[in-house]
């Protein structure tokens, strides 16, 4: 099961204009509003990834706004969020197996990203309702790549209530009012 000490959230590449053309863009960034804020209120750390941000413009504003009270982007090249240094500099500093992938595109970047941390031993959990492409089809053929690789499907809620556990609590009655 998931905990809080042994997960961390990794965003990539929700930016610029692509981010708001994916398939069920609205959707995907609520969902994503959730994941990050209910990472920031359980105390798990966010890796807050950016592709060629020069070229494809910024984190969408409604993410970075709530990304920047925890983490700063890290911008990156490769499709593949692990081909970055600093991103596997912070992985292993943080030593924690579990990695909680969401982002866009579900078939390339988020792909490769969790191709690359499966290969290194982490255990990749795909947050599906928090990552999009710009066809569900290729949405979905992403998944299932990811799945055949060996990557766990879990969605928002799921994931936050497993780490979360307890059903009392003000730490539960604010994770509440998060998914409401």
């Amino acid at each position: 099961m998931l905990t809080a000490k042994d997960s961390v959230l990794l965003i990539v590449d929700v930016q610029g204009q692509l981010a708001q053309i994916m398939n069920q863009t609205a959707q995907l960034h609520h969902n994503l509003s959730i994941l990050i804020s209910g990472a920031q209120l359980l105390d798990i750390p966010i890796i807050w990834i950016e592709q060629l941000p020069e070229k494809l413009g910024k984190t969408s504003p409604e993410l970075a706004t709530l990304l920047a009270l925890s983490c700063q982007a890290i911008p990156k090249a490769h499709f593949s969020a692990w081909q970055c240094q600093d991103i596997q500099t912070q992985l292993k500093q943080l030593n924690r197996p579990n990695v909680l992938l969401a982002g866009i595109e579900t078939h390339i970047c988020v792909y490769q990203t969790c191709q690359d941390l499966l290969e290194h031993d982490f255990n990749v959990h795909l947050v599906a309702d928090a990552t999009s492409s710009r066809s569900n089809d290729h949405k979905i053929l992403g998944i299932q790549m990811m799945m055949n690789l060996g990557a766990q499907l879990t969605n928002t809620e799921s994931a936050l209530f497993e780490i979360q556990r307890l059903a009392t609590g003000e730490q539960f009655k604010a994770l509440l009012k998060l998914i409401k």
